[in-house]
């Protein structure tokens, strides 16, 4: 088995801190986005893994080989981004001759027993109900669960059940000449080419899919999914920091994850916030939070925030003097 994990988008909804930053690298309760995906596929067994790069792809190449040595991998660039299939296609040399293959989306993080995937004995495909289907790719099912259509961002879902970003094909070759006839005859779904498209060929052609039920999914494209995460995993055990070291004049409100060699002074800390390493908090107040590495966060309060690397904000200390009766807000 190998697994394929595509991670050349730009995250472009989690501007401006996608923009030095692969959204794959972003900490998620001190864990790196893309680390949830590696570390649960190799619990499965899996050691061999295609990375498909793209924006900012070099920074994903030194993390993996820096942080993964034991893994045998393969980077392969997108230079254009055409869609998830025609991404999965361009690495199609590197797992032709596997016996089946695992993607995995690499900007989402999938809370579930994946050891169903690795049993099953027909292609799967990770789906969970949502309210509003129509930014996925969607599973139609008739009354007997089988799989009757598959649709790219619908504009009027027949079906609220997604696809995750998480699949096992069985049927390799089948899978490359389904990505390379709709390459070939051109055909897209909003302009690119999905994944889902490719599916829904092979479907069409006979072969068996299936879909597994998640437990959890977390689209992590959103700054408020992505905090939303942060709190959730930081409230699960091996996530927090449970005996941080003393600060000066301090409070640490947990759960918290505090990263290496971080300098932290009058300041309250939590609950639920990551803190990178060697970042500088002083005269602050961090609750809900994502503060990257190297930062420098001084003389303000924060709350639902996300802060990159090497960033520095702070000068938001008031010197008030009100009298009675008086209401001021400023902002929440």
């Amino acid at each position: 088995m190998k697994a394929i994990i595509p991670v050349a988008g730009a995250g472009m909804r989690l501007r401006p801190l996608t923009y030095t930053q692969p959204k794959p690298l972003i900490p998620v309760a001190g864990k790196p986005i893309i680390s949830f995906i590696v570390d649960q596929l190799i619990e499965l067994g899996v050691s061999d893994f295609i990375f498909i790069i793209g924006y900012l792809g070099e920074k994903i190449r030194e993390y993996i080989e820096r942080v993964y040595p034991q893994l045998d991998t393969v980077f392969v660039n997108q230079e254009e981004r055409m869609g998830s299939a025609h991404a999965i296609w361009l690495a199609r040399d590197h797992y032709v001759d596997a016996g089946e293959i695992m993607i995995f989306f690499g900007d989402a993080i999938i809370d579930a027993d994946l050891s169903e995937f690795v049993d099953s004995r027909v292609s799967c495909i990770g789906v969970k109900t949502v309210e509003d289907p129509r930014q996925f790719g969607v599973v139609e099912q008739d009354s007997e669960g089988n799989i009757r259509g598959l649709i790219e961002k619908p504009t009027i879902p027949r079906s609220n059940l997604a696809m995750v970003g998480c699949y096992k094909i069985r049927e390799v070759q089948k899978f490359i000449e389904a990505c390379a006839h709709n390459l070939e005859h051109k055909i897209r779904s909003i302009g690119e080419y999905p994944l889902t498209d490719a599916l829904a060929r092979m479907l069409e052609w006979g072969v068996e899919l299936r879909t597994i039920r998640v437990d959890n999914w977390f689209d992590c494209g959103r700054r408020e999914v992505l905090l939303q995460t942060n709190a959730i995993f930081l409230d699960r055990p091996g996530f927090a920091t449970d005996d941080p070291p003393p600060y000066d004049n301090s409070i640490i409100i947990h759960p918290v994850h505090i990263g290496k060699d971080c300098i932290i002074s009058n300041s309250i800390v939590g609950p639920h916030v990551t803190v990178g390493a060697n970042t500088k908090l002083e005269n602050a107040i961090v609750s809900d939070s994502i503060i990257g590495d190297y930062a420098r966060i001084h003389d303000i309060v924060l709350r639902k925030s996300v802060v990159g690397n090497d960033a520095s904000i702070g000068g938001m200390r008031q010197s008030l003097n009100i009298g009675d009766n008086t209401e001021i807000d400023f902002g929440g």
